[in-house]
């Protein structure tokens, strides 16, 4: 019985720290010449993905052909707010190396080449 219980208890701990996961959400990406996009993230597998939901110039939403890519894809929880997969960068079609690290309501997300020696960064904010 004390089995059981113990099981349930990590079944249940487990289950609740995946749903309260911090990079789960809203994110507002970076502004790039003017441009930037609100990314949905959510669990995919074991790992967690997001789509680009919205994009807007200035202040003023439009139609980009970029709505509804996958653009973080397969980050990993590493532990202590950190992530690891891939991202896409839509300006040129590739997919990169990604690494996240959430901190409260911010992102620090990149995508990397050479073994993670060569990074480029955004800083996101969690709209929801």
């Amino acid at each position: 019985m004390k089995t059981f219980a113990l099981a349930a208890a990590i079944s249940l701990l487990g289950a609740a720290s995946a749903m309260a996961d911090p990079i789960e959400g809203l994110w507002q990406t970076q502004p790039d010449e003017g441009a930037f996009a609100h990314v949905q993230i959510g669990a995919c597998g074991n790992a967690y993905c997001g789509t680009i939901t919205r994009t807007f110039k200035g202040t003023t939403a439009y139609d980009s052909p970029n709505i509804g890519k996958q653009i973080v894809i397969g980050m990993a929880p590493q532990g202590g707010g950190n992530y690891k997969g891939k991202v896409l960068r839509p300006a040129d079609g590739k997919i990169y190396n990604g690494k996240a690290t959430v901190s409260g309501n911010q992102m620090s997300l990149a995508g990397c080449v050479a073994g993670g020696l060569i990074c480029k960064s955004q800083n996101w904010v969690k709209l929801q």
